[in-house]
């Protein structure tokens, strides 16, 4: 398996793990709890994740092009 295929499956696997810890976050606040100050910052370090291999994904195709063309 190649680092393209395990940065997208890491990709989405930090994607639903981000959104569960936001539903949960926004459940426990409709629920009328208060949750502590830190429950607030946990988003951030799968999103920090997301935020990286998202620019390495979106950087690819022109790495790539780049790769691909020929020298003069």
């Amino acid at each position: 398996m190649n680092w393209n295929i395990w940065i997208r499956q890491a990709h989405r696997w930090l994607s639903i793990a981000f959104i569960l810890i936001v539903v949960a976050i926004f459940g426990a606040l409709g629920l009328g709890r208060e949750p502590a100050e830190w429950v607030y910052f946990l988003p951030l370090f799968p999103l920090a994740l997301m935020t990286a291999t998202g620019l390495y994904m979106f950087a690819l195709p022109y790495a790539a092009r780049r790769r691909s063309e020929p020298v003069d």
